[in-house]
């Protein structure tokens, strides 16, 4: 089998953190603009970190103000770490059963790759002990644009492990139909699971090449891989 890359979504598709990522930047912006609730009405489904901040300082006409960008995404990394302190929160059903079994498969190797900036997906995933399966991947910080992330994964897993892998052994698992668009345009699968906002409803009407409710059923999840990939 050729050596395959399996990529995660973050939030809804690993873990849930009872909205702890918009409670967060609502402050931020309290703290640094005197706007409260500022990041109300902004879906964040699918988005990366810069996207979402941008949107919410265009809402009140504040994108152009020198350096806003970034020092609210600095005041909300560190309301983050506050909030992901609480406990609040829970891991996907399944997530960690399948991280295990992946992990310990020959010729698969894990990454992440999500919208969140790399220090705010790591806060995320701290508190599960989901940081130990994925030493690398792509994140909001590398773009904007979340369909320009997979080749950064890519690129590190070969500068890591010296492994090169084709984006059409690459496999996106995530909630959203901007996790199956990111892993379409390079060619590569995915896999979207009604663990999020959308439904399996919804997320049947993606080209996602495969749509299930949750992450429970290990061993569909990776058969279904493994003969992909063969």
């Amino acid at each position: 089998m050729e050596p395959v890359f399996v990529l995660f979504d973050i939030d809804g598709t690993l873990v849930s953190l009872d909205g702890a990522g918009s409670r967060s930047l609502n402050r931020a912006m309290e703290d640094l603009l005197g706007i409260q609730n500022g990041f109300r009405e902004i879906n964040f489904a699918g988005k990366t970190d810069f996207q979402i901040i941008r949107e919410g300082l265009q809402k009140f006409d504040l994108l152009n103000r020198d350096n806003l960008l970034d020092s609210l995404l600095n005041r909300y990394l560190d309301h983050l770490s506050t909030e992901v302190a609480t406990g609040r929160g829970h891991i996907k059903e399944g997530a960690k059963e399948l991280l295990f079994k992946l992990q310990d498969l020959r010729g698969v190797y894990l990454g992440l790759l999500t919208g969140n900036v790399e220090a705010g997906a790591r806060l995320k995933l701290e508190p599960f002990g989901l940081n130990r399966f994925f030493p690398l991947g792509a994140f909001g910080d590398d773009s904007e644009d979340r369909n320009l992330l997979l080749p950064f994964a890519v690129q590190r897993l070969l500068e890591s492990e010296s492994i090169s892998v084709n984006y059409e052994h690459c496999v996106v698992i995530g909630d959203t139909p901007n996790d199956v668009e990111c892993a379409q345009v390079h060619g590569a699968s995915s896999i979207a699971v009604a663990t999020g906002t959308y439904s399996l409803e919804q997320l049947k009407k993606t080209t996602a090449d495969l749509v299930l409710s949750d992450l429970s059923n290990t061993e569909q999840i990776v058969e279904w891989i493994c003969r992909r990939e063969s």
